[in-house]
């Protein structure tokens, strides 16, 4: 099989499929070729947080860019994504933790953000009537939500392929190599794809296609964990995040389940696309959800999972051109937070490599800082 594209993403996360549906849009023929199946790993493994709250200063724009889209999610995918809005609230158990989180809604005014406020103990209660007495404030974004990983997903996939992407999956990329002016993208099964520009968009693999392509790419795979209780209650209408030092996501579905992680690891092996669950981090997971909602100490626990994701050392993604190759470009090490991005990574990476450039800044996530 051979076959021919103005531009070859690999990797079909959200973050592939949300740039291929966008270049597409912009006019660009695009294939996706992906190893195992669409949202099989980070992108069909995470919460769903729509979070614009508690981000690093360098993704804001970024956030702020994807929200937009977020807020148009269902006319713009013809499917809703299971999209709601709900409080994203980050709780603070000491007057030190409020202080910090103070500070920082004080440096997003100068910055010309006004999304994130904090809360004073009332204000807070007001909004989570359940949550332990002791909890002093807290940092919140009012009108951010939650959606569906997987079928969030598949609305990319499957409105990309409405208007023309070409999706491989079950495709495994084997080399990548710069002929002429064009990319030729070899596979393990004897396929061969000709493209003009090139996007790496390979989550926890992605670091071997930057080595070939003369860059350094430090992301290590790393597998999250998750675990969801049995229906309870309605007790929680926001998106609750762990105290600063203490990892935790916390939501109440629709149908009462509740849903748990925030960043505690199992063990990935990335060779196999195997990770497993390490019981004595979920417990932490879980001591940390009663510590905010004591409620949850009668809660049955009915599964968890993990999965693959990339993680940069600083955490943040690495997104734009290559340093090194031309017509090159990265989308990747989403480090555990890329979900509520994907549908601005998409935009603004399609925008850059159809333009040359793009109106939101990305150049702090530039491959250049590790190169």
């Amino acid at each position: 099989m051979s076959e021919t594209a103005d531009l070859v993403v690999i990797g079909g996360g959200i973050q592939g499929c949300s740039t291929a549906l966008h270049a597409c849009m912009r006019g660009l023929s695009v294939i996706v070729i992906e190893k195992d199946t669409v949202a099989r790993h980070a992108s069909g493994v995470n919460a769903g947080g729509v979070r614009r709250r508690s981000r690093d200063y360098a993704e804001i724009a970024l956030s702020q860019r994807s929200m937009d889209i977020w807020n148009r999610i269902e006319s713009f995918l013809d499917d809703d994504c299971g999209f709601q809005r709900a409080p994203q609230i980050a709780v603070a158990e000491n007057e030190t933790q409020l202080e910090t989180m103070k500070a920082r809604v004080a440096d997003l005014r100068v910055m010309g953000y006004d999304h994130e406020v904090v809360l004073d103990q009332a204000q807070l209660r007001e909004l989570l009537p359940a949550a332990a007495s002791h909890l002093v404030g807290g940092l919140a974004c009012l009108d951010d939500g939650f959606a569906l990983p997987y079928q969030t997903t598949f609305a990319f996939q499957r409105k990309a392929r409405s208007i023309g992407v070409r999706f491989h999956e079950c495709t495994t990329v084997k080399r990548v190599h710069r002929q002429g002016g064009d990319w030729q993208v070899y596979c393990h099964g004897g396929e061969t794809f000709t493209g003009h520009y090139l996007l790496n968009c390979a989550g926890a693999w992605a670091g071997e296609f930057a080595r070939q392509l003369g860059e350094n790419a430090p992301i290590e795979a790393v597998a999250p964990m998750m675990l969801v209780t049995a229906r309870m209650p309605h007790f929680c209408d926001a998106v609750v995040g762990g105290p600063i030092g203490r990892p935790l996501s916390f939501k109440q579905m629709t149908n009462g389940t509740v849903v748990i992680g925030g960043g505690r690891r199992g063990t990935p092996n990335p060779d196999t696309n195997v990770s497993e669950i390490r019981f004595e981090q979920l417990r932490m997971s879980a001591d940390a959800a009663i510590s905010i909602f004591p409620i949850m100490a009668s809660a049955t626990i009915v599964r968890s999972w993990s999965g693959i994701e990339g993680f940069t050392p600083d955490g943040l993604p690495i997104m734009g051109a290559s340093s090194s190759a031309e017509n090159a470009f990265h989308a990747c090490g989403f480090s555990g937070h890329g979900f509520q991005l994907g549908p601005g990574v998409g935009d603004v990476m399609a925008e850059l490599i159809a333009t040359g450039s793009t109106s939101t800044p990305i150049e702090p996530l530039s491959i250049k800082r590790f190169n």
